[in-house]
């Protein structure tokens, strides 16, 4: 088993929900700010000495849901807070940049690292699109001729044109290209049976950002396992990576508290003005190629804004407990889906970061012992 430690960086002081997204920025303050990116680095450097294999972050706009409009620059500072960890960016939302900017980024992140780089491309989810002023209609496409653009970029030893649907240069030649060859490794949202087939095809890892329900979970890994064998590419369980929010405290009362409290400010606050948004995007355009995908997401977040503590645990959607509980929570996700990697959250809402590297600690020394050999 191989663990990734990521972090959304938080805005954790709102009083109160906002009304809408955008939302006003008013209440940031920059001095708060600079506290937060302080010790959200700091944690995120922590993860290395807590025995995570990976340390993981990726991109959101327009909103206090995460302070981390570019990930690149948060993974150039761990590039030399860092020796060892993967920096995995989870990632860039492609169809919403500029490919060849991506590819120089990426790029110069393996190269400062010596290698560590794990390369998220990322369609992002719908209200994203919104901020950037990108049809949503068209996500899936430009994701497609986006990364094909970013692989050629990084492979090719000689200057190139570029004649796309969506993109156009006369002249490509990128300096630096990456340290690993022939790039580095490639991770593809599969949270629907869609993208699963997508990150199959393009023989990258696949990773679901939060699991609601291991039914659903376990088809986008089997969509994502046929699709991938059909273009010459065997998936190991290292290859599939799922994402949980994740609370570890001393006792299975202090980490259902701590994830309660956490849940209610993300769900409430952070996620508010959002859901809203989300909900626009799908009823007014094709972001998910089928309908019914669209009516899953939606109903993913609810399910998940509804359920109680206990409710998630049963149903395989977060880890939470006891260093003891959380083993047994681990042990029966990974029998019954045969994953390999896990991509822990512990910065739910404003949980306390002294609780958040308390977890790390517990996680450490009485849960990483007993399950990396699975």
């Amino acid at each position: 088993m191989k663990f990734s430690y990521f972090h959304l960086m938080p805005w954790t002081d709102l009083e109160e929900a906002p009304a809408q997204w955008p939302v006003s920025n008013r209440a940031f303050k920059p001095e708060r700010g600079k506290e937060l990116y302080d010790g959200y680095i700091d944690t995120m450097a922590f993860a290395e000495a807590c025995g995570f294999d990976w340390v993981g972050c990726n991109e959101h706009h327009f909103s206090p849901y995460g302070l981390m409009a570019n990930c690149n620059l948060i993974g150039s500072v761990l590039a030399s807070r860092t020796k060892n960890i993967k920096l995995a960016m989870l990632g860039n939302l492609i169809p919403l940049l500029n490919p060849i900017r991506v590819a120089e980024e990426y790029a110069m992140i393996d190269v400062m690292s010596g290698g560590r780089l794990v390369a998220g491309l990322i369609r992002g989810v719908p209200h994203e699109y919104i901020a950037y002023n990108v049809a949503p209609g068209e996500s899936r496409e430009r994701l497609r001729e986006a990364t094909a653009l970013i692989l050629k970029a990084w492979t090719e030893p000689e200057p190139f044109g570029w004649e796309g649907e969506f993109y156009q240069y006369p002249s490509v030649s990128i300096w630096p290209k990456p340290y690993q060859r022939p790039h580095p490794p490639l991770l593809m949202s599969a949270s629907n049976e869609d993208s699963a087939e997508f990150a199959g095809q393009h023989r990258a890892m696949m990773g679901i950002t939060l699991i609601a329900d291991l039914k659903l979970a376990r088809r986008s890994i089997e969509v994502y396992r046929a699709a991938a064998r059909a273009h010459g590419f065997e998936p190991a369980p290292e290859h599939i990576l799922l994402g949980y929010n994740t609370c570890i405290a001393e006792t299975d009362e202090e980490a259902r508290a701590a994830l309660r409290e956490g849940q209610r400010y993300f769900h409430r606050v952070l996620m508010h003005s959002i859901r809203d948004a989300q909900r626009l995007v799908i009823q007014k355009s094709r972001f998910f190629a089928q309908e019914q995908h669209g009516e899953r997401f939606v109903n993913r977040l609810e399910t998940l804004k509804e359920r109680s503590i206990d409710e998630m645990i049963d149903a395989g959607s977060v880890l939470c407990g006891s260093p003891q509980s959380v083993v047994k929570q681990i042990r029966r996700i990974h029998g019954e889906l045969g994953a390999g990697r896990f991509n822990i959250n512990m910065k739910i809402g404003n949980i306390p970061d002294a609780v958040v590297r308390r977890g790390m600690e517990l996680f450490r020394d009485r849960v990483l012992p007993e399950v990396a050999a699975l």
